[in-house]
């Protein structure tokens, strides 16, 4: 009853052995390494991989943004300033600190177009890294005359003619057609000339020459000639469009007559027309 096992192990060894846990120093001194105290948590908690935690060639700060941007509920602010603000990293820490989330796929930033044309930045944090494909090279630009047009802007509203009669939009249409004759630079479509035309017959309306109108239109163009011309004419249609001609008055004619304030007579309440207060004309005629 007293005889031992001598094949028996002297204690049960351990679940996890020590040549399967690389965190752990095989030498060092037992009770030495790290201990873990943990608490299960049951509300406000993230689950943070450890392909993130131990990413092999992420920083410190990297691996610690993208747990805290994990952490963020949705639609929360997560541009560089507000960061900044937030942390004591300056802010190109924190850039240099997306960078390199955005370059292991644990961020996208992405630029989308919202109503009203404003253009804003929306940062997507992945908990998984996505792998990007790197982008095609460029292609080599084609000949300058072979050169297309890029996709065209939306025009911009151009001045309406007070009097837009047919004969008016009809001239304004043939001065339009016919810049291109003056400056190949200048070709319209049809289209784009229907838009133009209103603005050209407004300057017309105001007593601007035709002549004048072609020399508004084209002096000092860029010197390949602008990139999109309907949208560069109709920015010089509105922003130089000149004032309304004054009233017309014949040579020697009088000057119209000055149109005075009313006023309330003293004498009698009567209203009238004078440059002050005072009385009327039968009450300054009265005895």
């Amino acid at each position: 009853m007293d005889t031992q096992n001598p094949s028996a192990p002297s204690r049960a060894r351990s679940r996890v052995a020590a040549k399967n846990h690389p965190n752990r120093d095989p030498e060092a001194e037992p009770g030495g390494g790290l201990l873990h105290d943990h608490t299960r948590h049951t509300t406000r908690f993230t689950v943070i991989g450890n392909h993130l935690s131990q990413h092999p060639e992420l920083s410190l700060l990297a691996i610690g943004l993208a747990t805290h941007l994990q952490s963020l509920p949705q639609g929360a602010c997560a541009d560089i300033k507000f960061l900044a603000d937030r942390f004591p990293e300056g802010r190109d820490r924190i850039a240099a600190a997306l960078r390199e989330l955005e370059a292991h796929g644990y961020l996208r930033r992405e630029r989308r177009r919202i109503p009203g044309g404003r253009i804003v930045t929306r940062t997507v944090s992945c908990n998984q890294p996505k792998q990007h494909r790197t982008a095609p090279a460029r292609r080599a630009a084609p000949p300058a005359h072979d050169t297309p047009r890029s996709e065209k802007p939306s025009l911009r509203a151009v001045p309406q003619p007070a009097c837009p009669s047919p004969g008016l939009l009809q001239k304004a249409t043939d001065l339009l057609a016919g810049l291109r004759r003056i400056d190949s630079r200048l070709p319209l479509s049809a289209r784009d000339t229907g838009h133009l035309a209103p603005g050209v017959a407004a300057w017309l309306e105001r007593d601007v020459t035709p002549t004048a109108v072609r020399d508004a239109l084209t002096a000092d163009l860029p010197p390949d000639g602008p990139r999109h011309p309907a949208a560069f004419l109709a920015h010089r249609l509105t922003d130089l469009l000149p004032p309304p001609p004054p009233p017309f008055r014949p040579l020697g004619a009088a000057p119209p007559a000055v149109l005075h304030p009313f006023q309330d007579c003293d004498g009698c309440t009567r209203v009238f027309r004078a440059p002050e207060p005072g009385r009327c004309r039968d009450c300054r005629a009265a005895p």
